[in-house]
C-alpha cells in the first residue's frame, strides 16, 4: 500500500450500508484532527482517552445527521472528569469538510489509576442538536452506564431514537517509521435502518438499570440480521480500526462481504473552531459596566480564552456590555495561545 492511499483515508468518515441486513454504518478515521484537538491542551492520559473516544463518536454520529449547523455531545460527571464536550459542524457546502472541536474540564485531585471511563463517576451523557435560526434545539440525555462512552451512546440511541446501534472503537498514540508519535483513532458504527425498527416497549428494558437494549427493539427476523452483523463486527482487530495500513473499504469487505456492503461518498473532517472577537463580545453584552469592571485586569483590559482552540482575546472594557461607551476597535482579534 502506498503512502498516498494511507493519507487519503486520514480524517474521514465513510458511510456504508449492508444490503442483506438492513443495517447502515460508518467507518471513521481521525488522525491529524485528533492530534490537533489534544495538542491544544496538556491533559492527563485518562482525560486524553476520554476526549479521543468522544471525538470519534462525534464524527460518526454527526455524519449520520443531515446537519445545517451543529451537533454537540456532552458528558458531565461528579468524578475527576467533570466535563467532556465536543461539537460537530456540518459541511457548509457540497464537498466541504465537517469541522470538529473538543475540550475537557477535570479535577486533577480526583483522578486516580482507574480506567478512564471510571473517572467520570455518576452523571449523564447528552446529545444536543441545533439546526440554526428558526429551529428549536433538541436535547436527549441518558445516564452514565455501560462501562464506556460508546456504551452510553448506544443507550442513547436505544432510549431516545429506538434505533439499535453498536460502536467498535480504538484509539491511542501510534508511530510509523520516520515520524513522531501522534494520536490516531478509528471505529465502526452499525445501526439498524430506521424502517426496520419497532416502537419501544412500554416497560423497562433488559439492560443496566432498566435501560433499553437492541434486543428490546427488534422482532425475531430483524434481530437475527442485527445479531449476525454484530458477530461479524466482533472479529475486528484494534489495529484494523486505527489503521493506517488497512483501508476502510478493505476492512468492510473483510468483515461484511457476506452482507453485501455498499459504500457512499466519504466525508472529510477537519479541526475547526467558531470562536471570534465578535462572539465573545456578544456573550458579554448582557453585563453592566459595573460587572465589566469586575472582569477588568490590573492592566485595564478584559481577557477571554477559548477553551476549544486556545485563542486569546483582549478587549477595552469601555467597548463591552450593554452600557458600552466606545465602539469596538476594528483591529481587535484573537491570538492562538
Amino acid at each position: 500500500m502506498t503512502l498516498g492511499s494511507i493519507i487519503a483515508w486520514d480524517d474521514t468518515v465513510l458511510p456504508f450500508q449492508l444490503d442483506r441486513s438492513d443495517v447502515r454504518g460508518r467507518v471513521a478515521r481521525l488522525d491529524g484532527v485528533l492530534d490537533q484537538i489534544l495538542a491544544q491542551h496538556d491533559y492527563p492520559p485518562q482525560i486524553e482517552a476520554l476526549v479521543a473516544e468522544m471525538a470519534l463518536l462525534t464524527a460518526m454520529i454527526g455524519q449520520t445527521i443531515k446537519l445545517r449547523w451543529k451537533l454537540s455531545l456532552q458528558v458531565r460527571g461528579d468524578g475527576g472528569a467533570r466535563l467532556i464536550a465536543t461539537d460537530y459542524y456540518g459541511p457548509t457546502e457540497d464537498g466541504a469538510p465537517a469541522r470538529i472541536r473538543a475540550y475537557a474540564s477535570f479535577d486533577a485531585a480526583k483522578l486516580d489509576d482507574r480506567p478512564a471511563f471510571e473517572q467520570i463517576g455518576k452523571g449523564y451523557f447528552a446529545v444536543l442538536l441545533d439546526q440554526g435560526d428558526g429551529t428549536t434545539p433538541y436535547q436527549g440525555i441518558t445516564p452514565i452506564a455501560g462501562g464506556s462512552l460508546a456504551s452510553c451512546a448506544q443507550t442513547y440511541f436505544a432510549q431516545s431514537e429506538q434505533l439499535p446501534t453498536r460502536f467498535a472503537l480504538s484509539y491511542g498514540t501510534a508511530q510509523t517509521p520516520g515520524t513522531d508519535a501522534q494520536w490516531r483513532a478509528g471505529g465502526v458504527m452499525l445501526q439498524v435502518m430506521p424502517k426496520a425498527s419497532i416502537p419501544a416497549p412500554s416497560e423497562g428494558g433488559a439492560d443496566e438499570g432498566g435501560l433499553l437494549a437492541p434486543s428490546d427493539l427488534l422482532d425475531e427476523e430483524d434481530g437475527e440480521s442485527w445479531e449476525r452483523a454484530n458477530i461479524l463486527l466482533d472479529t475486528v482487530e484494534e489495529m484494523e480500526l486505527i489503521g493506517p495500513h488497512v483501508q476502510p473499504t478493505d476492512l468492510l469487505v473483510r468483515l461484511f462481504h457476506e452482507e453485501a456492503p455498499r459504500v457512499f461518498d466519504p466525508q472529510p473532517v477537519t479541526f475547526g473552531c467558531t470562536c471570534s472577537a465578535d462572539r465573545v463580545r456578544e456573550s458579554l453584552s448582557i453585563y453592566s459596566a459595573r460587572d465589566i469592571a469586575h472582569m477588568t485586569t490590573e492592566d485595564g483590559i478584559v481577557t477571554a480564552d477559548c477553551q476549544f482552540c486556545g485563542a486569546h482575546y483582549e478587549f477595552d472594557p469601555e467597548t463591552l456590555g450593554f452600557e458600552a461607551k466606545v465602539p469596538p476597535a476594528e483591529d481587535e482579534s484573537g491570538d492562538n495561545a
